[in-house]
């Protein structure tokens, strides 16, 4: 029968709760999945993986100790165009890459209002950092491979240093490549989601144009010598069946949650790739307030030391 909890550590306590899915804010998740973690139940966690550094170490330690599957909702990668994508990257259809741009403009309800939550406020692990960032972070290395220096500026609207709206940032994976990112949530009539692959014998476009942040991406790509793009059409009859385009991407990794928990076996993205997340998201903040480059361990371990611009 269904159950209500006056606080979240009598629900996780509870024995006939087997696995716990979080949906706060960054803030307060990293104190309810350790706990989850430390009583063996499997835990589903939202992104950014905390509101700190420390506290997605914590996280991740916890993961590993207690040898529990922990997944982070990261999901673009769950859209049937993105997986086309990947599969032709991957397969040499534009050649050795060279770089990547990303572009995400669109002007969200807490910015339009000006209200102050997780997703807007430079505090507390959001802003557009915690909130866009960490996505594009995330299916960049999904794309690419593990990214390397990075480089970031960040502002909000005029007259309020507390919201966080708006960041450039440029990065360079461990192949050389380079990426550079112009990502906001503060864009009037913005030109939506788009990820640009270019490599040495061809051109790969995702572009979603629409305010449905999951549906509505098209595929375009051309190879030498085409003259222009051609449009590749992915069908996905699941994703007609929701009204919100983030629904399908979110059932299949709760899938694949539960099949790992079932089968005892690998989880992805698990909370590894959480944390190297979050390690790009402090760095990116560290970047910012420093003004400087910051080097990124490709093997996890602690930031290497500042370099200045």
């Amino acid at each position: 029968m269904p159950k209500a909890y006056g606080d979240w550590r009598a629900l996780i306590d509870d024995p006939a709760v087997d696995a716990v899915s979080i949906a706060t804010p960054p803030s307060v998740q990293a104190q309810i999945a350790i706990h989850a973690l430390e009583l063996g139940k499997p835990v589903f966690a939202e992104k950014p993986m905390a509101s700190t550094l420390e506290e997605a170490r914590a996280m991740l330690r916890t993961a590993e100790r207690s040898n529990t599957p922990a997944m982070i909702d990261f999901s673009f990668h769950q859209i049937m165009t993105w997986q086309r994508a990947k599969t032709m990257i991957d397969e040499g259809a534009i050649g050795a890459l060279r770089h990547v741009v990303v572009n995400w403009h669109v002007e969200t309800t807490a910015t339009r209002k000006r209200i102050r939550n997780w997703k807007t406020l430079n505090c507390d692990g959001g802003g557009v950092l915690g909130n866009f960032v960490s996505h594009c972070f995330h299916y960049l290395e999904w794309f690419c491979g593990p990214a390397a220096p990075l480089t970031a500026r960040l502002s909000g609207p005029p007259g309020d240093n507390n919201l966080q709206t708006t960041a450039a940032i440029m990065l360079e994976f461990a192949g050389g490549q380079i990426a550079s990112l112009s990502v906001s949530c503060a864009s009037y009539l913005g030109s939506g989601h788009r990820i640009e692959f270019y490599g040495e014998d061809g051109a790969l476009v995702l572009h979603n144009p629409g305010s449905d942040y999951m549906r509505g991406f098209e595929l375009f790509y051309a190879k030498r010598p085409m003259a222009a793009m051609d449009r590749t059409t992915i069908e996905d009859p699941l994703d007609t069946k929701y009204a919100d385009g983030r629904i399908v991407p979110v059932l299949r990794l709760s899938s694949r949650f539960l099949h790992a928990i079932e089968t005892e076996g690998p989880i992805y993205p698990g909370f590894a790739e959480g944390y190297r997340v979050q390690r790009l998201l402090d760095a990116a903040q560290r970047s910012h307030r420093d003004g400087s480059t910051i080097e990124i361990d490709l093997q996890g371990r602690p930031a290497a030391a500042v370099k200045p611009v």
